[in-house]
């Protein structure tokens, strides 16, 4: 992995924020739209009403701030990204909603003690190697007896937008790395539910319970299977970096095949993909 991977040990603020901003445009076109789709399921396991004083971390470009806005609530949304920030911002005003939306960076949260009720991050502080300090950062900032919610991917293999991609690109170009495994990404650390539940019950979340759920992923053709994984995370993009055209097009075409073989001829059809919702007490 390069020095600006996001994921890496140790990455800069900086290195972080221009990763993020990099795709920002493009994870806005290609992933926010079904992320906020399934944002519907998260936002059931949290307590929402009218005047909810609502926080979601690691907000992206408004696939949770968004709904969560819509149920009512009055969301405080905060990205390391300011491209993110700004495309959020441009997404609730052509919905009619206000969101609060900030740049902040989720390990140092520049907000009071016990300001929110309710704290979320859907596949946002599980990108993060310092996953534990953007936790306790939530509880801080949640009230006493508040919620604090994170949803993330399970285990890579029951995440088919990934498996799919990454078994297909491999098979097509033997040489292919694919993600690392040792360790593998921050989100895939957290993938069991016990493991996600015990980095919250170490940040001061108590009374967590696990949700286990599935998401789907629409998918209309490999490319745009190709254009949903490069750019849901500065990683995703990072790992084909090496790939030359035709390595690209010979990839594509055995995706074509395993899309069609999946979904009776059609070039694409709906993906599922195991997340947990980890829901506990500040």
């Amino acid at each position: 992995m390069t020095s600006t991977d996001p994921t890496s040990t140790d990455p800069t603020s900086d290195q972080i924020r221009h990763a993020w901003d990099a795709i920002a445009v493009r994870f806005d076109q290609f992933v926010t739209p079904t992320a906020t789709d399934n944002a519907e399921l998260t936002l059931t396991h949290a307590p929402l009403g009218t005047g909810t004083r609502l926080l979601d971390v690691a907000c992206g470009s408004g696939a949770l701030a968004i709904p969560a806005a819509r149920a009512g609530a009055t969301v405080t949304a905060v990205d390391i990204s300011p491209q993110m920030i700004e495309l959020l911002s441009t997404r609730a005003r052509a919905a009619g909603l206000t969101v609060d939306a900030r740049v902040l960076d989720a390990h140092a949260l520049d907000l009071p003690d016990d300001a929110f009720d309710v704290s979320v991050s859907q596949n946002g502080v599980t990108m993060s190697a310092r996953l534990g300090r953007c936790l306790t950062e939530m509880a801080r900032v949640t009230r006493p007896g508040g919620t604090v919610l994170v949803a993330a991917f399970g285990p890579l293999p029951a995440v088919e937008f990934l498996s799919m991609f990454f078994a297909g690109v491999r098979t097509a170009v033997p040489e292919f790395v694919g993600l690392p495994t040792d360790p593998p990404p921050p989100p895939f650390r957290v993938a069991a539910p016990q493991a996600l539940a015990e980095n919250l019950i170490e940040a001061g979340v108590r009374d967590v319970a696990v949700h286990q759920v599935s998401w789907d992923t629409p998918v209309a053709s490999a490319d745009a299977l190709w254009d949903e994984v490069t750019a849901s995370n500065p990683l995703g993009g990072q790992v084909v970096a090496g790939l030359d055209e035709g390595h690209r097009t010979e990839a594509l075409a055995v995706l074509d095949g395993m899309l069609r073989e999946r979904f009776g001829g059609s070039p694409g059809g709906v993906l599922r993909a195991a997340v947990n919702v980890a829901v506990g007490t500040a």
